[in-house]
């Protein structure tokens, strides 16, 4: 039992071993610090698990590393306390994380079966279309995370602008706090939309199963750290990567501001057509969507398809 008390007991003797100049000082450094010691701490690892016999399983141990870190830097150092408070949601985000996954694996089985995601070789394997194999391991992962974040971007976008899919994207942005929990609260039917573009742009230009491995992976901890409530600076970090920054005002109640930051991962196809949104001031604490979203998870499912079927 004593585990669950394991965070609460870290934040005390940090704050109470601290002077508070002393306290200021280190949470202005950290501030600065954590985004790329995190994000770079978990690539390095990645890297050398990768290049081990069991892939899977050490990038499942750095991802819940990473998520358990910041669950306990979320109490040290919130960006808002007032989202530290309990939403009632936490089942929900759970259960939607799940079957999304769920979702999404069951496509990739279906994809296997009528030979689909045979397409994907490895890089040592021979390949088709016009993707640079020949390139170093890291320049194609790169070039994936460019090509794939346009299918990505679209994919967002086009959830907020056309009223069908915005049904779906709603039950994320139906949020009433950011944090590391709801990073994959996402109905499936938006989940498996946005992966499809994303991944269906690396499945035509010929692209290697390493390069769509990677690129899962990058998504996965940018998401954790884009969700965090952990306070952070960042400066030129946000002219390439989506940072909670950027995010927190994606999810701004204000549409002039939330109709910005499409990104998953960079921000690049922001800077290209015109939405990207860093204003020097703090983004708000007022989160969340005009309409009513229930409490429950099945309803949460049923919501969107209900809405749709009374617009008709």
């Amino acid at each position: 039992m004593w585990i669950f008390l394991l965070p609460e007991i870290v934040k005390k003797v940090l704050i109470l071993s601290m002077t508070t100049q002393t306290q200021k000082n280190w949470r202005w450094w950290a501030s600065w610090l954590l985004w790329p010691i995190l994000f770079g701490g978990a690539i390095s690892l990645t890297v050398l698990g990768f290049a081990g016999d069991n892939p899977v399983l050490t990038f499942n141990i750095i991802y819940l590393s990473l998520a358990t870190i910041l669950l306990v830097l979320e109490l040290v150092m919130p960006h808002e306390k007032t989202w530290l408070a309990n939403d009632g949601q936490t089942f929900a985000n759970l259960a939607h994380t799940l079957l999304s996954k769920g979702v999404v694996q069951g496509l990739i089985v279906f994809g296997g079966v009528i030979g689909i995601t045979s397409m994907v070789t490895t890089v040592a394997d021979p390949g088709y279309g016009i993707w640079p194999r020949e390139w170093p391991m890291a320049a194609q992962v790169v070039l994936g995370l460019i090509c794939a974040e346009f299918g990505l971007y679209w994919a967002h976008r086009i959830a907020h602008e056309w009223y069908p899919l915005w049904r779906f994207h709603a039950v994320h942005h139906s949020v009433t706090k950011l944090w590391v929990i709801n990073t994959g609260r996402f109905h499936f039917v938006d989940s498996v939309f946005s992966i499809a573009l994303a991944i269906g742009i690396l499945l035509t230009l010929g692209a290697p199963l390493e390069v769509v491995t990677w690129l899962s992976a990058v998504t996965a901890y940018i998401g954790l750290l884009t969700h965090c409530n952990i306070e952070m600076r960042f400066g030129p970090v946000s002219w390439v990567f989506n940072t909670p920054g950027l995010h927190r005002w994606h999810h701004s109640r204000d549409l002039r501001e939330g109709n910005k930051n499409y990104g998953e991962n960079l921000i690049l196809w922001d800077q290209i057509f015109g939405t990207y949104f860093n204003p020097d001031r703090r983004p708000p604490v007022d989160i969340g969507i005009a309409e009513k979203m229930p409490a429950r998870f099945v309803d949460q499912l049923a919501w969107p398809f209900k809405g749709l079927l009374k617009s008709r």
